[in-house]
């Protein structure tokens, strides 16, 4: 082997692993399979408190479609952006059909109830807000696959990093798809109501 087919041998190389990658990370983010080809292992049980201070899991919303974000409300652009794009999908939902969607804190610490009530009045008033404690938050982020961690700020404060997956699930809880809020609220709308 002669030194430039050498010098290609690891570009190629690192292609190949990033596409191994690429491909392992879509399997993971899509399970499985299962029975019907296309459930997925997103979501699962969980026991929260939503802002008006009840306790809520999983069930509470059967019966409906959801929509699910992860967030926190001393987020500076994804997160009002993401409930302002959601309440804009809201809207174009017929009136007598039921639909959740949650806000589901990735900061418990910062995010009470009380907080995430205040911050939620900007919003479309279907969205609930859900906290609790570390280990529940902890709980509902592993069941959801959500990547979160705490940034140390200069000032002694924090941020926190977090993906940004709009989560569409059906009537039973089951993950359908990655809403796309790029998309016209009236497209996204569509796509929900085929699963109301």
């Amino acid at each position: 082997m002669n030194a430039n087919q050498k010098r290609l041998l690891l570009p190629i190389a690192i292609l190949a692993l990033g596409l191994v990658a690429l491909i392992g990370a879509v399997a993971l983010i899509l399970g499985g399979g299962g029975e019907q080809g296309r459930v997925s292992s997103i979501g699962g049980p969980f026991s929260l408190t939503d802002q008006n201070g009840a306790r809520v899991t999983e069930a509470t919303y059967r019966g409906a479609p959801s929509i699910v974000f992860f967030g926190f409300t001393h987020c500076p652009d994804v997160c009002p952006t993401a409930l302002f794009d959601m309440s804009e999908v809201l809207k174009r939902l017929p009136a007598d059909k039921r639909v959740s969607a949650l806000f589901v804190t990735v900061d418990p610490e910062r995010d009470t109830p009380a907080i995430l009530k205040d911050y939620l009045s900007s919003f479309d008033p279907r969205i609930s807000g859900l906290s609790g404690t570390r280990s529940e938050i902890d709980a509902a982020l592993k069941s959801y696959r959500v990547y979160s961690k705490k940034q140390p700020q200069e000032n002694g404060d924090y941020s926190m990093d977090h993906s940004a997956i709009i989560y569409l699930m059906d009537k039973q809880g089951r993950f359908v798809t990655a809403l796309n809020l790029q998309s016209p609220p009236e497209a996204v709308a569509k796509e929900i109501q085929r699963f109301m």
